[in-house]
């Protein structure tokens, strides 16, 4: 690849096919492609397992490659086939031509769904699990030895959108299902699990603690109904992950982490329980295992992992043989159970700072924030109980007051306007500058301004902005408008200004929804309701410079 960049440019890095065409696709195939690449590692009732991927967010669960398995990427899989669904289903094309290869892949994907969708009925046995996971996992393996060995053959095939529906179907029908099994007693969601495969053919999975992460991931799926939302903030308001000091959450539980002391140290029941491990112990052997001046056994202080302890077996003389067979698969057990390697996270199950324990990091909850708006956002489409919606305002303005533009210096450990990117257990907000958190505040600040664009024409809807912020006093706007020039808009008392596509919006309280188009030609536009029409919205858009300002009648209390 190095050879084929430095020959001709950052080409060279790009796929080929058997002909050393840089191969090309369509869109479609580019969305099954990355589609695939995850249901081909889901395992049922586990989630997206981290074999070779990393988690969603948080690179503090690094550690989790391997033998994790992610909730949280299966979570947002569902909200992104929900939308491919609706793209496809609004497309007109019958039929999509896809590479042969790819094909293939996807077939074998389908067949076995299908093949095992019964199982959907009731919870998976660790047999079934893993008879899922093979049929997936194996057509991942094949499609990628023969893309490595022969590369693409150029050649495609169509396959009808039809098809392409009725998988999206029931991939979609396969995460639901694990959505509701990964449900805890408190409300909340798992969020990462551990596979463990057995001698028996068949994967078993067990549960990391809660994470926050897995319940913004689990809000912002679109699965849950309203009042299942409610339930999940009202059980995270009340879970180990609210931190009342800062009024905000933690991304996992904090922990008191063992002193040095009791590292390493095996239960007496244990050893005893291994006759290899007590005649080591009888003859003063300590290849293995010894025992301190208190009594208490540790394995040998200079192994590294279970390879280590696989070694020193190995090495032990061969008096110890029969007693090395037999319980050589015992001390590897027990070695795991003390140091629990399985279930280490990184850096986020012993670091105190950076994403560690105790810390709130504030992108997460900026991600909480838009999560929370836009279940808000669907209760107010769908005109749910207004009793509902109401509590619904009460955490998304609570988690917002928790995120700290409001808060004091000395709360916030910091000035409040400047970025942060975290705040560990008793300090105050680390490691200035801005992370991506920026996005998801400007997409929530717009959400409850009630900007958005729906079929191309933009809508002004603030249902959710408070009406508390409106001006109660006459202020003056500055902006730089889209010429660069420095502009001023004297506002009045009961309106509040801001800018979109660089031109000011002007909202002012009325009996009635309406908007005005105020162009720079002098002429002014007027439209019933809260939506300009297409055309005036891509005016916006285009920031052509022919609007002046809109002034938008906003129904208020």
């Amino acid at each position: 690849i190095q050879f084929k960049r430095n020959e001709i440019g950052v080409d060279g890095a790009l796929l080929r096919d058997t002909t050393a065409f840089i191969y090309k696709v369509n869109f479609v195939e580019k969305i099954l492609a990355t589609v695939l690449a995850k249901m081909s590692n889901f395992i049922p009732e586990g989630g997206i397992w981290m074999n070779t991927q990393r988690p969603e967010w948080n690179d503090a669960n690094n550690a989790l490659v391997g033998n994790g398995v992610s909730m949280v990427t299966l979570y947002y899989l569902r909200r992104f086939l929900k939308f491919f669904t609706k793209v496809l289903d609004q497309d007109t094309t019958s039929e999509f031509e896809i590479s042969n290869e790819l094909l293939a892949f996807f077939n074998k994907v389908s067949q076995t769904l299908l093949a095992h969708k019964q199982l959907l009925e009731g919870p998976f046995t660790d047999e079934n699990r893993k008879q899922v996971l093979d049929g997936l996992g194996q057509a991942a393996s094949d499609y990628r030895t023969q893309i490595y060995d022969q590369k693409f053959s150029g050649y495609k095939t169509a396959v009808s959108k039809v098809s392409l529906l009725e998988f999206t179907s029931t991939a979609l029908d396969y995460l639901e299902h694990s959505i509701e099994a990964n449900k805890r007693a408190d409300n909340l969601f798992h969020s990462y699990n551990l596979m463990t495969v057995t001698e028996h053919n068949s994967v078993s999975i067990s549960h990391l603690p809660e994470m926050l992460e897995g319940q913004v991931a689990v809000l912002s799926s679109g699965y849950l109904s309203t009042k299942e939302s409610l339930d999940v903030l009202d059980g995270l308001k009340n879970s180990p992950l609210f931190r009342e000091d800062q009024y905000s959450y933690i991304l996992y539980p904090n922990k008191e982490l063992p002193k040095f002391v009791h590292k390493n140290t095996i239960a007496a029941p244990d050893v005893t329980s291994s006759e290899l491990l007590s005649q080591l112990i009888a003859d003063g052997n300590t290849q293995l295992i010894n025992q301190d001046g208190n009594g208490h056994y540790h394995f040998n202080g200079s192994f590294n992992n279970a390879d280590s302890v696989k070694v020193a077996l190995s090495s032990l003389s061969q008096l110890y043989a029969p007693l090395v067979e037999k319980d050589s698969k015992k001390v590897l057990a027990i070695f795991e159970s003390v140091f629990d390697h399985k279930s280490f996270t990184g850096r986020s199950g012993t670091f105190f700072g950076y994403e560690g324990l105790g810390s709130i990091y504030w992108h997460m909850v900026s991600k909480l924030l838009l999560a929370v708006y836009e279940v808000t956002q669907k209760a107010l489409y769908e005109s749910e109980d207004k009793k509902r919606i109401g509590r619904l305002y009460d955490h998304y303005f609570e988690i917002n007051a928790g995120i700290g533009v409001h808060k004091s210096p000395e709360l916030y450990g910091a000035f409040p306007t400047d970025a942060y990117s975290h705040t560990p257990g008793g300090k105050g907000a680390q490691q200035p500058g801005m992370t991506g958190q920026v996005k998801e505040d400007v997409l929530s600040r717009f959400g409850e301004l009630g900007v958005k664009v729906r079929n191309g024409a933009v809508e002004f809807n603030p249902e959710i902005l408070r009406a508390d912020e409106f001006l109660t006093t006459k202020e003056v706007f500055n902006y730089i408008n889209l010429a660069k020039e420095k502009c001023r808009i004297d506002l009045e008392v009961g309106s509040l200004g801001f800018t979109y596509c660089q031109v000011p919006v002007i909202y002012q309280k009325a009996s009635q929804a309406a908007i005005k188009v105020f162009l720079t030609n002098g002429s002014i536009s007027s439209f019933k309701g809260k939506s300009l029409d297409v055309q005036t919205s891509q005016m916006l858009f285009n920031r052509g410079g022919e609007i002046e300002k809109l002034v938008i009648s906003v129904v208020k209390a």
